[in-house]
């Protein structure tokens, strides 16, 4: 993932509404989201280079997302791939504290990473760059490419949208997928500085991305209510447009 905005536990009807862009090259091969057939608990996309998922949730309740961090000074030589963090978490049903002390012994090998796990009871961050693991608060947070709630343009734009949005008496899927549709670029004085060229930046710094061999491949929406009820959908865009195909959608109650 690469933009992720949510909100935790600040919502009388739901404990987590989440809602998130997945940006990849466009020629990376993936698979939309499904339950596995070699992991039948769980719901999430594959990544078909690495064997991998970028974010998903199984059907004990225990879900998780991951963005890249964006140094381009950091090197690994032959690193493994990000996305077997999360279905690592998925599979394994670790409590999220010990997964990722875990995670924290194991982590130098890869790129650089953010990653969130949890259940409805608890959420947790962790970078592998500060090596810190965080509880999240109860609030609306945003991450992209840095740091938790970093404040860059597109995190705080569709925190700041998602915030709106939830003060409404009500809202819908519809209502989530438009944030994540936002391709208006940040203004040059407020673009990060992560190393890589200032025109690639500005290309990169809209929620929904679009650029010739790189953009927004998928948004995801995950909702988790009070009851225990998922609902998540996956929607996969064409490339560099917002037309997608049939969306996947999904629903189910959380069993112990």
């Amino acid at each position: 993932m690469c933009l992720i905005v949510f909100a935790y536990k600040s919502h009388p009807r739901f404990d987590l509404i989440f809602a998130a862009n997945r940006d990849e090259f466009y020629e990376r091969p993936t698979r939309a989201a499904q339950f596995w057939d070699d992991h039948p608990d769980v719901l999430a996309g594959k990544d078909l280079s690495g064997g991998g998922t970028w974010m998903g949730i199984n059907t004990q309740g225990h879900f998780a997302a991951l963005t890249n961090y964006r140094d381009p000074s950091i090197e690994r030589i032959n690193p493994p791939s990000r996305g077997q963090i999360v279905l690592d978490y998925l599979t394994q049903n670790k409590p999220p504290a010990h997964f990722l002390d875990h995670l924290h012994s194991q982590s130098s090998p890869y790129m650089g990473f953010n990653v969130l796990t949890g259940t409805p009871d608890t959420l947790l961050h962790y970078s592998n760059i500060s090596g810190d693991k965080t509880r999240v608060e109860p609030g609306i947070h945003g991450l992209s490419n840095h740091s938790l709630d970093t404040p860059w343009p597109k995190v705080e734009r569709s925190k700041s949208e998602l915030a709106s949005l939830l003060r409404a008496d009500s809202f819908s899927e519809d209502d989530l997928f438009a944030i994540l549709k936002n391709d208006e670029p940040a203004p040059a004085n407020k673009l990060p500085q992560t190393g890589i060229p200032a025109e690639l930046e500005k290309q990169i710094s809209p929620i929904f991305i679009k650029t010739d061999g790189y953009g927004t491949r998928s948004s995801t929406i995950l909702l988790i209510d009070k009851q225990g009820n998922v609902t998540f959908e996956e929607r996969r865009y064409n490339e560099s447009t917002e037309a997608f195909e049939e969306p996947n959608r999904f629903e189910f109650t959380i069993r112990d």
